[in-house]
């Protein structure tokens, strides 16, 4: 890793991508705390204030050696979107300590690099109706009604991508990539940042994300769960965290811990199958860093 520090430049913002145990955090936070910066998270599931533990989240520890910023700050029952964070992120490139743009949403950093569509807000009444047209047909019917275009390159597994897509198109009559090809320019360019992602092999990473949810399990993962248990909602963004609906279907008493555990550890490594792959079709002109060098 110090030969890696010593080729990034001090003066300009730094954007680190990866999928998830890879390792992609303790970099930032080894560049902030060697050559300065603000830490910024770009990763969906960290900005809900009630999930620590299970999204992975910087510790109260590592939050006090360098400025963090978009962490936790998020309730329970918003809808926090793209546009949300790409509005909380810009001015955080005007002021302050450079910034270390880190995580593992894609999205986030396709908006930051290359512009965000002006899509107008969704109404209530359109997320409803999407909602209850998820519940009725599911979820691969709901993505065949979108246009061609859209289904092409979108994760069709992914239901809020799918939701959203839905919703764009119902209530503007316009398709979301229609929208996207009015993109206005992007706040950052690759050409003024430094952009690097984290590429972790397979077979390197499925013991790190088998060891790092049996960390969480021992740090207090069910505890977290248990207290939002009241409020549940699957439909939440918030409640989109990997192994949340495992472990809530545990304490339920549907399954038992073994069961939740493996349920998760599969969803994650799914997730981080399917982060892989974007990276690697989105990011082929990011400077790409070994995972297993950064030990």
């Amino acid at each position: 890793m110090l030969d890696l520090l010593d080729t990034i430049p001090p003066d300009r913002p730094v954007l680190i991508a990866g999928p998830t145990a890879s390792g992609k955090s303790a970099l930032a936070l080894a560049i902030a705390r060697t050559a300065g910066g603000r830490i910024v998270n770009a990763d969906a599931l960290q900005v809900f204030a009630d999930w620590r533990i299970l999204s992975a989240r910087p510790s109260a520890e590592e939050e006090s050696q360098a400025p963090h910023a978009l962490y936790g700050h998020v309730g329970w029952t918003r809808a926090y979107s793209v546009g949300d964070w790409l509005r909380e992120m810009t001015p955080l490139l005007r002021s302050g300590p450079r910034p270390i743009v880190v995580g593992g949403t894609g999205l986030y950093f396709r908006a930051l690099t290359e512009g965000l569509a002006a899509i107008p807000p969704t109404p209530a009444t359109v997320r409803i109706e999407a909602q209850d047209r998820l519940d009725r047909v599911g979820l691969l019917a709901m993505a065949a009604e979108l246009a061609p275009e859209v289904r092409a390159d979108m994760d069709l597994r992914n239901p809020m991508r799918v939701l959203r897509a839905w919703e764009v198109a119902r209530a503007t009559g316009r398709s979301i990539r229609d929208w996207q090809a009015d993109t206005p320019p992007p706040p950052l360019t690759l050409a003024d940042c430094t952009a690097l992602v984290v590429d972790a092999p397979k077979d390197w990473l499925i013991p790190r994300i088998e060891r790092r949810f049996d960390a969480m399990l021992a740090q207090g993962a069910l505890d977290e769960v248990r207290a939002v248990l009241p409020k549940w909602d699957i439909r939440l963004n918030a409640a989109q965290a990997i192994g949340a609906p495992d472990l809530v279907a545990h304490l339920r008493g549907e399954i038992d811990l073994p069961t939740a555990r493996e349920r998760a550890i599969i969803a994650t490594r799914r997730y981080a199958k399917r982060q892989r792959t974007w990276f690697r079709a989105r990011m082929s002109d990011w400077r790409r860093v070994d995972a297993t060098t950064l030990l």
